[in-house]
């Protein structure tokens, strides 16, 4: 498979923030795929087509074709003949296996570029932090991100701290539940220190002041870049009750 948005196999340094920008690309094209391009997706995966794979690049897009040729492929390969399966199982089902498989996937990606890249094991456990902080394509897919508990401390019990400082600012449709409960706790490379932040449920980005619309979903209580979602702060003024894309096909399949 031709990944053109990916970075070169062979680059002279790389650092863990590089392969999770690398990591947070493929995830959001996957999360495209299953949520708000499902339709085509579906249609793509074509049970009479041979073995077909969904896979993430890392410019935020998906695709679906067969598994590179070359033995052993340069990357991972996904979960092989996901079509296979689609009319056995009820789409919510299938969906909900392509989202675990993708998951793995995602995982074996992002490691595969720190054995590449020798990354010693501060490296490896920066960016896995950086990784287990972000809900995963099940978790979206499924929508039981929101029911995660507190954040766990180092003694397996939940923590008290205030919300986060950091929200979407005033452009941002208001909340009639609770603020988000996901938190982005990276690791600073200088301290140790963690650093809190709202995340998107679709591409994983980090909430910044610089005036960009967010929205929250009624039902998750996630949020998301307004781009993200195809919401403008104009059409958000006109929606009740808004229901992110994950939400609104989960719904519509029961």
């Amino acid at each position: 498979m031709d990944d053109s948005g990916s970075a070169p196999i062979y680059p002279n340094v790389r650092t863990p923030e590089d392969v999770f920008r690398d990591f947070r690309g493929r995830r959001a094209g996957i999360l495209k795929a299953l949520t708000t391009d499902v339709e085509r997706f579906y249609k793509l995966c074509d049970p009479e087509k041979e073995n077909l794979c969904l896979y993430g690049l890392s410019n935020e897009t998906w695709e679906v074709t067969l598994p590179a040729e070359e033995v052993p492929p340069e990357l991972p390969e996904p979960a092989l003949g996901i079509n296979f399966a689609r009319d056995g199982m009820a789409e919510k089902d299938w969906l909900t296996l392509v989202a675990v498989h993708s998951d793995a996937w995602l995982i074996a990606v992002a490691f595969y570029f720190g054995a590449r890249f020798g990354f010693d094991k501060d490296a490896r456990r920066r960016l896995f932090t950086m990784i287990s902080n972000l809900p995963t394509v099940y978790d979206i897919v499924t929508g039981n991100g929101k029911k995660q508990s507190k954040p766990l401390n180092s003694n397996g019990k939940s923590k008290s701290g205030s919300k986060p400082s950091k929200k979407p600012n005033s452009n941002s449709k208001p909340a009639k539940q609770p603020l988000p409960k996901q938190e982005d706790q990276i690791l600073k490379e200088e301290g140790g220190d963690k650093e809190q932040a709202y995340l998107c449920g679709t591409c994983g980005g980090s909430y910044s002041n610089n005036g960009e619309f967010w929205i929250g979903c009624d039902i998750c209580e996630n949020w998301y870049h307004g781009e993200c979602v195809r919401i403008t702060p104009a059409k958000a003024e006109h929606i009740k009750q808004y229901k992110c894309p994950a939400c609104s096909n989960k719904r519509s399949r029961e």
